[in-house]
């Protein structure tokens, strides 16, 4: 049986966080669970992956054109500089992310949605048609107000929708392989308007360590 593999990635701007803090719990569970196991560690907020360019679309589309459907070939549609300086960018990141059993991201949402950090690694490691399926996707993420099914801010929740549909539409991963963890209204400790709202957000807080915990155990 080969050593397991986890790729962390953070996304958070802040370097004291809600979702670092998840995240960690996640990560430092697997390692004790499984010690001597691979572990690799991406910070997109203090490392940015920089934007596509269009050298990258123009390999996306030699990849649809051409059929291409196995990440390891992807290198075929290299053909011009611009397009080896585009490849130069994306190859480590996806050598990580095809590396990984299992994928976890910490992620604050940031105006409803995912950082642009996130984002940007995002559109870098994906291409027409490719499926992930047999990883697992952990999500550790912290938002400042409550937006959780049967919230008045629910319909506004751009960012666990987002991925989901994303690791399901894109990657292929079913449902029952993604792992959404999270601490709700971390701005009630700064906003006096959502004071009142400060034991719920402890209460979050500490049940999402002991699910980060749990997960990050079982994985």
């Amino acid at each position: 049986m080969t050593s397991p593999t986890l790729l962390h990635l953070d996304a958070s701007a802040r370097r004291r966080s809600f979702s670092r803090e998840l995240g960690d719990a996640v990560a430092g569970a697997w390692r004790t669970a499984h010690p001597g196991a691979t572990y690799l560690h991406r910070d997109l907020a203090l490392t940015p992956v920089p934007q596509i360019t269009e050298a990258w679309t123009e390999l996306c589309d030699h990849i649809l054109e051409h059929g291409i459907t196995d990440p390891t070939r992807y290198r075929e549609a290299v053909r011009t500089p611009e397009q080896a300086a585009a490849w130069a960018v994306v190859e480590p990141l996806l050598a990580e992310l095809l590396a990984a059993d299992t994928v976890l991201i910490a992620t604050p949402m940031y105006n409803f949605s995912v950082p642009a950090s996130l984002k940007a690694w995002i559109d870098q490691v994906t291409f027409p048609r490719m499926s992930l399926a047999g990883r697992r996707f952990v999500v550790a993420y912290a938002r400042g107000g409550a937006y959780g099914p049967g919230t008045p801010r629910h319909p506004y929740d751009h960012q666990e929708r987002y991925l989901r549909d994303f690791f399901a539409g894109h990657f292929a991963i079913p449902d029952e392989a993604m792992d959404f963890l999270g601490t709700e209204l971390v701005n009630a400790r700064v906003d006096p308007a959502l004071a009142a709202r400060r034991t719920a957000h402890d209460a979050s807080r500490e049940a999402a360590l002991a699910a980060a915990r749990k997960t990050g155990g079982a994985l």
